[in-house]
Formats: structure tokens, sequence, C-alpha cells
């Protein structure tokens, strides 16, 4: 395609928060885009800029002529540690100090000289709604992504109501062990049942002027503020609450579960795009091609959760006492303060039915005939990956929206088996085998393929619900003149 042609497209800037578990459905956004004609700019923070230099190599964020990539301080003190920053000050952080930068950034998009098309929209992260201001100030119209689920969403916007209705702050920390948190909230919209312990971690403190609960009341605020909001989720999922957001916020479109609609993409060179921040390891798929149909549990806490040496020794004899065959993702910074060692006994153990692996790449992992179970932190995309599988799960849910998760998964959706958070080998050995060869677990399985054959109905061609909000979010949205109007 020729310099006139590339110019005379139209450029959409891609900035998610700077973390994994926003990075990859940011960048399945962005390549979607790209595949329907945008030009694309995105943009990571200069740290992870370098962490995905180091895990996919020296060239690997060349990018392609109309697919460029950027980057922008994230405020903190330099780092070359390779693991995802404290998630509080990374908050903080990027609300003080990331909002010059990027207004910078626009600016030598947008200068005459430059080699690019004109910005023509923004698809910001929710929690990195400083956008919003650049947006406003240079006059570009701003589309808010949630890369969560429908009922986390919902879930953060009623943090304002559980401060006026007095719910929160605690009375002191004594409150999220005395039984407190069991107190059934019953008035928000499409999420009957809820309790104050199943509404994101955030809420469990003590302090109105906690940092992240003050910036997720101003993210929240500001969401408010743009021209649409899309969602990584598909309607019959979470129709109540869906319905519920869209009479409370700007248009909204349903467009998950991503991965699908990225699978449809048909370019190469695009799909080599990759944002993982761990250098993956493909060497588990030749060993899960050796094991029999529905036979392994995957166990993959994601890319944040941490626990103590302790959760970690009682995870691993639940799973070597389950008897059943495992492949495990441990992180080096999965044990806080401490490198994830195992006993050598638990090797010993579990050398003929186990399989210890690093960061791996999950979807294709997890739609693999042998896998049968997933033991999980319940962040969004795992959760999203699994149901889109058809593969159900044993629920540990660690921190932020992950509690809301594995409610959903539990209680509405019928495709979950919580863990206590005081981890014991014993619970974890008996909920194993009852996912893999339980009564409940093949109740749980039927309903995960049913949520499966869903999530292909809504991404597939042109009939199907997240496919054709997505065209509409492109035609409604990004490509209407009128939007673009300062």
């Amino acid at each position: 395609m020729d310099s006139c042609n590339l110019l005379e497209k139209p450029h959409v800037v891609c900035i998610p928060y700077p973390a994994q578990g926003h990075i990859n459905p940011m960048m399945k956004i962005a390549k979607l885009l790209h595949y329907k004609g945008f030009h694309i700019t995105f943009v990571n923070t200069e740290f992870n800029h370098k962490r995905l230099l180091k895990s996919r190599g020296s060239d690997s964020l060349n990018g392609l002529p109309s697919f460029r990539f950027e980057t922008i301080p994230d405020g903190l003190p330099p780092s070359d540690i390779d693991a995802t920053q404290d998630i509080p000050s990374l908050c903080e952080s990027t609300s003080k100090h990331c909002l010059a930068p990027f207004r910078d950034l626009l600016s030598k998009l947008n200068d005459t000289s430059s080699s690019v098309p004109p910005v023509t929209y923004i698809v910001s992260d929710c929690t990195m709604t400083f956008t919003v201001a650049a947006a406003e100030e240079l006059g570009i119209p701003v589309v808010i992504f949630w890369p969560t689920s429908a009922c986390a969403s919902m879930a953060v916007l009623q943090f304002r109501n559980l401060i006026d209705k007095g719910f929160i702050p605690l009375k002191d920390s004594t409150y999220i062990i005395n039984g407190y948190l069991d107190t059934v909230i019953d008035w928000i919209p499409g999420m009957k049942g809820v309790c104050l312990k199943d509404l994101p971690s955030f809420i469990r403190t003590t302090d109105l002027n906690d940092i992240v609960m003050k910036f997720f009341l101003n993210e929240a605020e500001r969401s408010k503020r743009v021209s649409a909001i899309m969602l990584n989720t598909y309607e019959v999922l979470e129709h109540d609450v869906i319905d519920a957001l869209s009479s409370i916020l700007p248009p909204i479109y349903t467009v998950g579960p991503l991965h699908l609609l990225e699978n449809q993409i048909n370019d190469n060179e695009l799909k080599l795009l990759g944002s993982n921040l761990w250098k993956e390891r493909s060497e588990c798929l030749e060993w899960l091609d050796l094991k029999e149909p529905k036979s392994v549990v995957y166990v993959n806490f994601g890319s944040i959760t941490i626990m103590t040496p302790k959760q970690l020794v009682e995870f691993a004899w639940g799973l070597a006492n389950s008897n059943q065959i495992f492949l495990w993702v441990v992180r080096p910074d999965l044990v806080i303060g401490d490198s994830a060692v195992l006993p050598p006994e638990f090797a010993a153990e579990t050398k003929d039915r186990g399989l210890l692996a690093g960061w791996c790449p999950q979807e294709k992992v997890i739609c693999h005939p042998s896998i049968g179970g997933f033991l999980t932190h319940n962040g969004w995309n795992s959760t999203l990956e699994s149901l889109s599988a058809g593969v159900p799960m044993i629920c540990w849910p660690f921190f932020a929206d992950q509690p809301t998760i594995c409610w959903s998964c539990c209680t509405q959706w019928g495709v979950g088996l919580e863990i206590d958070n005081d981890v014991k080998r014993n619970e974890i050995a008996s909920l194993v085998r009852e996912l893999m060869v339980g009564e409940r677990g093949n109740d749980m399985k039927k309903k995960a393929l049913d949520w499966k054959q869903r999530a292909e109905e809504a991404t597939r061609g042109s009939a199907g619900s997240s496919y054709m909000n997505l065209e509409k979010m492109i035609n409604q949205v990004l490509l209407s003149q009128k939007q673009h109007t300062p």
C-alpha cells in the first residue's frame, strides 16, 4: 500500500492499562480494528515495552506500516524486574503522571509533518481515563474498553452507592473475618444474591482515602464522559447486567470473546504481533498431546496473583493427593518475597503425572483436547477462555474483580467450584477429584460446553451478536463523521 493510502486511513490510538491482563485484550481489539482498515498506534509504558522486547525479541515491536508501537513513561522509578509492578503504586502513578506525556504523544501524531494519518479516535482502557482529559483538550473522541465482565463492571460502578449507604469503608480490619462480608447486597441491578465478599476486593478497606478506592471512583465517573463503551463479553452470558449497564452508561457494545473474533483474522503478519510479557514456552503442548482426552487439570494463577510459601505447598500436595494428571504454570514471582520452590518429595510423587511449566500459550493449552478442568484465579481473560473452550473451573480468586467473576462462575453459570482462601491440601484434592471424575464435575462440564457453543455463536460470521456489535461500533462510532467533530 502506498503512503498516500496510508495517510487516508482512520487512525485509532489504543492504550491499555500496563498489566498483562489488560494488554492482551487491547491487543486483540487493535488487531481487529487494523484488519478492518484502521491505522493503529498501540501505546505501552516504557517499562512494559522493554519487557516485550525481552520476551518476544528485539524485532517484535517493529510493527507493520499501519500498525505502530509508541511508549509513554508510567512515572514509577526505573526497574529491571521482570514482574508486574505494584498495582496500587501503578494506579496512583499513571493517574498523576501519564496525562502530559500522552497529550504530547497525541500532538506528535497529529503534527502535519507526521508520517501517520491524524488521530480520529482513542480506544482507552477504563483504568487509564487520563486519556479522556487529554482527548477533550484536543477534540478527539474516546471509546472506553472495560477488560472485565459486565458483572464486575457493574460492581465497580456501585462503589459510590456502597459508601453512601454506609457499607464501606469497613469499621475496622476485623470486619474482613467476622462475617460482615457475608452481607447480601440485594439492590445491585442484575446481580441478585451477591454478597459484599463477592464484590471487587478494593471494598475491603477501612480508609475512605485508600489510593485504589479513590482511583476507581474517579475512573468510573470519567467513563461516563465518552462516546461508547466496549465489553469483552457476550450478550447471552450476562444479559441482565448488560441491560442494566446500558441504562446508566454511554452506548455499550459487547464484543467478546475477543480471542474467538481474533482467530478469524486472515493475516499472517498481523497474527505474529504478540503481547505476552513473559517468554512463552510451548513444550507443554507436546506433553499434552500424549494425554487422554479431558484427563488433565490445568493450573495457572495468572500474571499478578501471589501466594505464601505455605499456600504453594498446600496447592502442591492437594494436586498430588488428588491422583489426577496436571499441568501447572509456576511463575518465578508467584511466591511472596521468594522464588517458587516446591518440596523435592512433591516432584518425586508426581513425576509420572504432573508437569511444571513456565509461561505458556494459554489459549492453545486451554482448548487442547486433553484439558478437562482449570484451577484458576478467575482473571477475566482466563475465565472467558475457559468458558469458550467448554472447560469447568476450580476458583481461587486473589484480588480486584476476581471475587465477582468467581461468584458468576459458581452461582450464575454453574461452571465453578470455589476454594476457601485458607488453602488446605485436603480441600484441593477433594475439589480436583470432584471436578475431574465426580458427578458435579460432569454436570459442570455439560454447562461449560453449552457456554462454549453460545460463545461460538456470538462470534460466528455476520450473524453473531458480538461480531455484529463490533461492526456496529466501528460504523456508528469510529467511522461516524459527526462524532469526529470537535
